[in-house]
């Protein structure tokens, strides 16, 4: 069998683009989100699985671990870990739940999945690559949670290699503004201010699914096994960029 890649959140625009690069390299590609089914996409297997549950609920783990096991065969070469829950709110309003949610989903979620495919991804000297965020070094009002569990990925990412060692190797993407549907309709009234957010990156533009997706195949199989407990920014140029008045 050849190259197995397990990608989480495979429906959304990053995920989407992730299969597509990953199957491009003759990647067989194990896809997983909520959603019912994902027929339109270059996907292998697909298993549908709530991670707020997974985390959170054993029994329905170790189902879930074991449809992946019969799925995969016995191999598993990357996990990617690239679904996401963002809940906007500020100290006045988050409540447990908003914290909970985005924490099991954001975090916890990860781990386990790193923690129980260890035996797999050790026995072919796989990676994990995790889809961070801009935001666990660099974010605004509302999105304490978001940032908050990105910044714990992060750092999750930079302890689990000291952890590992040469085992397994992990690394985190952490990219600025991309353009996936989502971000596109929070600005379908007001192209303007797309159009500003545009103009703040120094390489004037949004960055595409398909860049973050290169740059998760080049973690994986790039020949580069020294880079392990990396978080790696993909922000056009916007992390160095200070906003000061004019």
């Amino acid at each position: 069998m050849g190259k197995i890649c397990l990608i989480t959140g495979i429906t959304g625009g990053i995920g989407t683009a992730l299969a597509k690069v990953f199957h491009d390299a003759n990647y067989s590609i194990v896809g997983t989100d909520r959603a019912e089914n994902s027929s339109s996409l270059p996907c292998d297997a697909y298993i549908p699985m709530d991670l707020e549950q997974y985390a959170e609920d054993e029994t329905y783990a170790a189902s879930k671990n074991l449809l992946f096991r019969t799925v995969f065969d016995g191999r598993l070469d990357v996990l990617i870990n690239n679904a996401a829950v963002q809940i906007l709110g500020g100290a006045d309003n988050l409540t447990r739940q908003d914290w909970s949610t985005t924490l099991r989903v954001n975090l916890l979620a990860p781990f386990l999945l790193i923690q129980h495919f260890l035996p797999e991804l050790e026995a072919v000297h796989g990676c994990v690559v995790n889809i961070g965020s801009i935001h666990s070094r660099l974010t605004k009002k509302n999105f304490v949670a978001y940032a908050t569990s990105k910044a714990a990925l992060s750092g999750i990412t930079r302890a689990l290699a000291v952890d590992l060692g040469p085992r397994v190797r992990v690394n985190t993407i952490e990219p600025a503004a991309i353009e996936t549907q989502i971000l596109k309709a929070g600005f379908i009234k007001n192209p303007r201010l797309y159009a500003k957010l545009e103009s703040y990156h120094p390489q004037l533009r949004i960055g595409s699914t398909i860049e973050v997706a290169r740059l998760a195949l080049a973690i994986a199989e790039g020949g580069m096994d020294f880079l392990h407990g990396a978080c790696i920014g993909i922000d056009g140029g916007i992390s160095g960029l200070l906003h000061d008045p004019d």
